[in-house]
């Protein structure tokens, strides 16, 4: 396998630039997951790393080699699609043995590295079917095992479980991280879906815009992000934002809503009183409190889930979710109180949201 460099690489269709000089370091044997919502420029990167779109300016290297002008069948990649790709008349066999024989590999060796990746894939018995004949699963398989027989430095992932139903997409991102594990290979991975990310990823490259906003382990990202575009965008449900000024009470710190009622800070927090920030708690920080604690809240949606249970609340004309693994006998229109965990709220700046305080 081989580490990938990508250094201030920019894009332009026309005059209109769709990467702004981004640059990731991908280590050997590393799993990245680019992320972000649809138009933030995340498969064209990976289309210029696969050598498909050209690099407007800027630097590509896959295991040291600089490969801007490189062709994508000399660049020793392989590419898994969102839409399979797979030759509907080729049975499974074929599929899969298809670029080794256009290479012109002896019969003994593709017969070799297709039963293998096969039996990784379980697709030992599928061998001899059409790709008709098989489950939406079972063919995004077929792909992959296309991509394995060619033992390549590197894997391209371009949002390969978007067509899959809800339940298949969770147990193919358990089977993709596992192959991922099993043969130690550089995988970068385009989804929109941050769940994915989360579950996939060694790091994680959140991108708005043509840029990156923030880089990291999936944990990293969750706990730490750096503005409110990666607070919402990692995490599911999402953070809480609600705007407010920074200001004393009682000698501690407090986030002064509109509407008078005063959210609580950690008495570490050093932003300045008069500050306007933006408060952020997640909603499995927010708890049930007794009377004359916390916040007073309305309760306006109750979602059960089984697991947990989400609860949209209104707090000063401002809407909270809350979400709970105990099971809480809560009504639309009750009132109820709740209480952040002070050790795990964000502040940003209400200006720009760049990240202030946790």
């Amino acid at each position: 396998m081989a580490p990938v460099g990508i250094r201030d690489v920019r894009k332009r269709f026309g005059t209109t630039e769709v990467i702004h000089g981004v640059s990731i370091d991908i280590a050997d044997g590393e799993f990245v997951v680019l992320v972000g919502p649809s138009g933030c420029g995340k498969s064209t990167l990976l289309r210029m790393i696969a050598g498909l779109e050209e690099i407007t300016s800027g630097e590509i290297t896959i295991n040291g080699r600089v490969v801007n002008n490189v062709p994508p069948k000399q660049r020793d990649i392989a590419m898994v699609f969102q839409n399979y790709a797979l030759y509907p008349h080729m049975k499974v066999f074929e599929n899969m043995s298809f670029s080794l024989r256009l290479a012109k590999v002896d019969q003994a060796t593709i017969r070799r590295k297709v039963e293998e990746a096969a039996k990784i894939l379980n697709l030992t018995e599928y061998l001899d079917r059409y790709p008709r004949q098989l489950s939406g699963g079972q063919r995004q398989r077929v792909a992959m095992g296309r991509a394995i027989v060619r033992d390549p430095q590197v894997f391209l992932f371009d949002e390969p479980l978007s067509n899959l139903d809800a339940k298949l997409r969770v147990a193919m991102r358990t089977e993709i991280k596992e192959l991922h594990q099993r043969l130690k290979s550089t995988s970068i991975y385009v989804t929109h879906d941050q769940i994915e990310a989360m579950t996939m990823a060694d790091h994680i490259v959140v991108m708005r815009d043509g840029i990156v906003e923030q880089i990291g382990a999936p944990l990293e990202l969750y706990d730490n992000p750096v503005n409110t575009f990666v607070a919402g965008f990692i995490g599911s449900p999402a953070m809480n934002f609600v705007n407010g000024r920074v200001e004393s009470e009682g000698g501690r710190p407090v986030v002064r809503l509109a509407g008078g009622i005063a959210l609580p800070l950690p008495p570490s927090v050093t932003v300045g009183e008069g500050t306007a920030v933006t408060y952020g708690t997640r909603p499995e920080h927010l708890r049930l409190a007794g009377d004359g604690d916390g916040l007073e809240a309305e309760v306006v949606v109750v979602e059960p889930t089984g697991a947990e249970t989400l609860v949209v609340t209104r707090v000063a004309g401002q809407e909270l979710l809350a979400s709970f693994k105990e099971r809480h006998a809560l009504r639309p229109g009750q009132t109820i109180r709740l209480m952040p965990d002070l050790s795990c709220i964000h502040l940003f700046d209400a200006g720009n949201g760049r990240r202030l305080s946790a």
